[in-house]
């Protein structure tokens, strides 16, 4: 029995990457997990498949989380698969693509972020929490700046963060917690990989100065255990700490 057996995490943008691992990490330790893509589903299906061969429980929905369908299709399958919603773990971000309009970064990572926050708090139970995935570059973009090619990015990643914590209050009245993890460039993401292809060197750059830059496994981990940590609601956890980016 692991710490979260009988919970039901929903996961967003977990096809892959950082929310794939953070789902695996979470259905060890027993939680019912809605494994959420936008448009492979052979990755989402594969991240179920591991998680049913280790014993757990797991379903794979597609949802865009910008659309009001998309979100309440991720609240629906939890309920209607698992009875309950207990964690919501919102890292789906992105807004570095070209083809997705002038807006898609603040569509993305603000309201979508948001419209999810309220639609799936409506069926949380006390006791619940949220994480928010976010960068050092996005939650300091307003004292540090970031790379030219990421600033809209950032921009509109901080004002989900800002967004959100707005809504702590109303949250906490329903017994639910919010807590933000916040990391560096983590090595073999799309995000980074997109950094270092518009500004070459940036990622080898950001390891010299900050002396290490996590994995997506080690970062995993770290959104994982804050599902759980003894924290009070608005904590925002430095992953690696934030060396450039808060006076030592």
């Amino acid at each position: 029995m692991g710490s979260l057996s009988g919970k039901t995490a929903i996961v967003t943008g977990s096809s892959r990457g950082i929310g794939a691992s953070t789902a695996l990490l979470l259905a060890k330790e027993g939680a019912n997990v809605v494994v959420n893509y936008r448009a492979k589903a052979p990755r989402a299906n594969k991240v179920v498949k591991a998680i049913e061969e280790a014993g757990g429980h797991a379903v794979a929905v597609q949802a865009d989380v910008t659309e009001d369908e998309g979100r309440n299709a991720l609240v629906d399958a939890a309920i209607e698969n698992f009875g309950s919603l207990d964690i919501l773990v919102l890292n789906a971000s992105g807004g570095m693509e070209s083809d997705r309009g002038e807006d898609y970064a603040l569509r993305l990572n603000r309201d979508a972020q948001v419209g999810l926050l309220e639609a799936a708090a409506e069926r949380m139970e006390a006791g619940s929490r949220v994480v928010y995935v976010t960068s050092h570059q996005a939650h300091f973009i307003d004292t540090v700046p970031t790379l030219d090619a990421y600033e809209g990015v950032a921009r509109s990643k901080r004002a989900g963060e800002v967004a959100l914590r707005e809504r702590i209050p109303a949250l906490a009245e329903r017994g639910i917690s919010f807590v933000v993890v916040s990391g560096d460039m983590i090595e073999g993401t799309i995000t980074a990989t997109l950094l270092d292809r518009v500004v070459p060197g940036a990622i080898d750059a950001r390891r010299e100065e900050a002396g290490k830059l996590y994995s997506v496994d080690e970062f995993a981990a770290e959104v994982a255990a804050m599902v759980t940590a003894d924290v009070e609601t608005g904590h925002t956890e430095l992953v690696g700490g934030a060396k450039g980016f808060v006076a030592e």
